[in-house]
């Protein structure tokens, strides 16, 4: 009887230290899956927005001061017209253009010059014509422009009978240069400017007119340069 009793309590021990056995690693499994959660890596929402609480978010971003420059910087564009029969003034315009990083704007005549218009010697050619008479005034089929951007403009032309071609007349006449700097230039055979400048000035409706000068049609971009520090 005594060893039948001893039998029963002997396995009822080993019963129990089983069940503390299996308690002891129940808790050890969630205690590791509690750190792995503890340590886990944020994901890109809470990386974008935890802890940063000055960072603006883009929508609600202001704009930027060099935005704000440049939007600010206005009429304070440079522009070249030029007026080319033969295409001497066009390369020269387009190398004051590249200097000064300025817009072009080509006067073409709604009726082109041939090299008959263009006889110095024949007193009936067309630009003979032309300028023997003060008033003419040729059309010109090139777009309008504004020239409300443009601070500054140079306006080139040939020399013709000591003059600029009256196709320069009809497009001071048809802009205001009011609050702008003008510069004159032009090209020629031997000619210089003489009073060309001076006599668009007098046509056009207002605007600071500079001095200009006679370009030779091979001068450099450097040479332009020179040219312009000493406008300054």
């Amino acid at each position: 009887m005594k060893k039948s009793a001893l039998t029963i309590l002997s396995f009822f021990c080993i019963f129990a230290m089983s069940g503390c056995g299996n308690s002891q690693t129940d808790s050890n499994i969630n205690s590791d899956s509690t750190t792995k959660n503890t340590t886990a890596e944020p994901n890109e929402s809470e990386e974008t927005t935890a802890g940063n609480s000055d960072i603006i978010p883009i929508s609600e971003s202001v704009t930027t001061p060099e935005f704000e420059e440049e939007t600010d910087s206005t009429n304070d564009e440079t522009l070249v017209v030029y007026f080319s029969a033969t295409g001497t003034t066009k390369g020269v315009a387009e190398r004051i253009a590249a200097v000064t990083n300025a817009d072009l704007y080509e006067i073409i005549p709604a009726a082109p010059y041939s090299s008959d218009d263009l006889d110095w010697h024949d007193s009936n050619s067309r630009t003979s014509i032309e300028m023997n008479d003060s008033d003419a005034r040729p059309a010109i089929a090139s777009d309008t422009i504004s020239l409300d951007s443009y601070s500054t403009i140079y306006i080139g032309y040939p020399i013709w009978w000591g003059d600029a071609p009256r196709i320069m007349s009809t497009f001071v006449e048809s802009y205001d240069f009011s609050d702008k700097t003008v510069v004159s230039f032009c090209t020629s055979g031997g000619s210089d400017i003489g009073r060309s400048g001076d006599n668009l000035k007098d046509l056009a409706n207002g605007g600071n007119w500079l001095s200009g000068d006679r370009l030779d049609a091979g001068i450099s971009e450097s040479e332009i340069q020179d040219w312009i520090n000493d406008l300054n």
